[in-house]
């Protein structure tokens, strides 16, 4: 597959090959957010918006499983993203940490229609706003960023905001997310906190977040999905480029969250 970066200053990302539809560099990020309204003729009708956070929100739910990839370049994440969505992988998450994170995600929105595309460590309004014209479905932050919840609440991206504890997470529900991040859920106390966090917050949905390998464990215990990291794009074959081992991790995450979300959901 032959990659390019072509031209400066919000730039794409391109590619060649497999799974995408695009042929040529010809996809730029405008500089300001006042022009998403021309650039994807934005749908104003907020029963419209509702509709597309909670269509997300359910293959969110699903799917059981959001993977989160992050890389040292973004070539390698768009290789990357590839193998793990040809497995199945149904959602997936790039984070901003990543060089040319936007680019990547408006190559994979336009090569994957079918899948659910986001951004993670989301950490202001601003990139919040480029990664809604990158084409990103949801947005997610390791905390609760009140200005990111405040303009994107009730648009047509979903936004999952970062939570530790139980006043954190009823916070961030009152202020009106969907669906609450638990984050770092293993320093927290794993599974049983998921647990304990449930019992009085049944109706507030819950990612868990951090570490985690084990998603029936997680699911079981009242999460609606696990964020997989390491678990899907293994470090040491990701700096060798072992996409095989890439692809037999996102293809047995994939089932494991089908089949636990299939059973206790």
């Amino acid at each position: 597959m032959a990659m390019t970066m072509a031209g400066v200053g919000g730039t794409a990302l391109c590619a060649r090959g497999r799974g995408l539809r695009s042929a040529s560099c010809n996809y730029s990020l405008p500089r300001s957010s006042s022009s998403l309204s021309l650039r994807r003729g934005r749908d104003n009708n907020p029963h419209t918006h509702s509709l597309q956070q909670t269509l997300t929100l359910e293959a969110i739910q699903k799917s059981g499983v959001i993977a989160c990839l992050r890389a040292q370049s973004g070539e390698l994440a768009l290789e990357t993203a590839r193998e793990a969505l040809d497995e199945g992988i149904s959602v997936l998450e790039i984070t901003m940490t990543t060089p040319n994170a936007l680019e990547v995600i408006a190559e994979l929105v336009q090569g994957y229609p079918s899948a659910v595309i986001g951004a993670g460590t989301v950490l202001t309004s601003e990139d919040a706003k480029r990664a809604e014209l990158a084409g990103a479905k949801f947005l997610m932050s390791p905390a609760t960023v009140k200005d990111i919840l405040d303009s994107f609440k009730d648009g047509p991206i979903l936004y999952i905001p970062g939570a530790m504890t139980p006043t954190e997470v009823l916070n961030a529900h009152a202020l009106g997310a969907k669906i609450v991040k638990i984050y770092p859920v293993t320093v927290l106390g794993g599974e049983q906190y998921i647990r304990a966090l449930k019992s009085p917050f049944r109706d507030i949905p819950m990612v868990a977040s951090q570490g985690i390998t084990m998603v029936e464990l997680y699911i079981s215990m009242g999460a609606s999905a696990v964020v997989l990291s390491d678990a899907i794009f293994n470090k040491s074959a990701m700096s060798i480029r072992d996409f095989g081992v890439i692809k037999k991790l996102a293809g047995l995450a994939a089932l494991k969250g089908a089949a636990a979300v299939e059973r206790w959901l």
